[in-house]
């Protein structure tokens, strides 16, 4: 089991690594800044199929099915995968996975899936109930606009605090093989601010990620100095900023080691996304085609990720109801 484990926070005794992973964007995340980092750009929004949410199920079993290449397995190696996205009963991963045949855990933390998704997996790996794990998430533009805010065709104007959702996917295989390995983590606790303005997601969710990252660095006893990267999910330009002084106000200065998905993954002025990316894909992608990779090759040496989630519903909004969000933390060091 967990070699130690308090209010959510855990370090993993077993050696469990990355032992591969996957990222799978559409055309305008593939334009911008990180374009050359992702494992394949699909330039058709609709991935050959009829429907967007169609078309978000095929991002996902393709990432897995990269992933499972590049680890030079059989599916059936896989003894159980995890996954969940935005869509209502989380279709896109339950129509996306079913043919591969792999026991299936559907979980949903909203934008924080993809961190929640290799939390289990890694503590089922720990645990001895699995040999390899696998955790993959997405998310697609046009599939979160028409169940979250108004049909695309409607042509309404984004807001300047409003963040472009991401149509891409992650994913991760989990063994003990690899180079990257996954130290501990931390299992978020909701917080709400009262914000009911679903177009101003990044100051939703900056509470919760900093609450997050600071309860991990007072557990382990670090500070954001013994860390190369500290990232947050898709907090944009807004919740980026946002996090840092909340933190900062707490006596812990994280400005230096600091990178948010969500502004990463696009140029917010040539691309016009306004404040950045989001989507449960923005992190996953973002993380298995830069961050993974820069652990691998040298390029970093301890990472902590924060991926973060809103976990409203439209119900929920539009009962009014205010967006209580959440981060979940994953901690990876390079192996030597």
């Amino acid at each position: 089991m967990a070699g130690t484990a308090s209010q959510g926070i855990f370090t993993l005794d077993k050696k469990i690594c990355i032992e591969s992973c996957s990222s799978v964007v559409g055309k305008k995340e593939g334009d911008g800044p990180l374009g050359k980092y992702f494992d394949e750009v699909i330039t058709d929004g609709h991935f050959g199929k009829q429907t967007w949410e169609q078309a978000e199920s095929q991002f996902q079993l393709e990432a897995v099915s990269i992933a499972i290449r590049k680890a030079d397995i059989y599916k059936e190696d896989i003894d159980v995968i995890c996954s969940g996205d935005l869509l209502n009963q989380c279709i896109g991963s339950a129509y996306g996975l079913r043919e591969l045949g792999i026991p299936f855990l559907g979980i949903y933390g909203a934008c924080s899936t993809m961190a929640e998704g290799m939390i289990i997996a890694a503590l089922l790996a720990e645990s001895g109930s699995a040999d390899r794990t696998a955790a993959v998430t997405s998310s697609h533009f046009s599939t979160a606009e028409r169940q979250f805010r108004t049909p695309l065709e409607y042509g309404g104007q984004r807001t300047p605090t409003s963040q472009w959702t991401c149509t891409a996917s992650g994913a991760v295989i989990l063994s003990e093989r690899g180079k990257v390995r996954v130290v501990g983590g931390c299992i978020g606790t909701i917080a709400d601010m009262g914000i009911t303005d679903m177009t101003n997601m990044g100051s939703a969710m900056a509470p919760a990620a900093a609450e997050t990252i600071k309860r991990y660095l007072t557990a382990t006893g670090t500070v954001p100095e013994d860390y190369d990267c500290i990232v947050t999910g898709d907090l944009g330009k807004v919740g980026s900023r946002l996090v840092k002084e909340i933190l900062l106000k707490q006596g812990i200065d994280i400005t230096a080691q600091h990178h948010d998905c969500g502004e990463m993954i696009f140029d917010c002025e040539t691309q016009d996304t306004h404040c950045g990316g989001s989507g449960c894909g923005c992190s996953a992608s973002v993380l298995c085609g830069y961050f993974i990779p820069m652990l691998e090759n040298g390029g970093a040496e301890n990472i902590l990720f924060a991926a973060t989630g809103a976990l409203m519903s439209p119900t929920s909004v539009q009962q009014g109801s205010s967006i209580p969000s959440i981060a979940h933390l994953v901690h990876l060091r390079k192996e030597n």
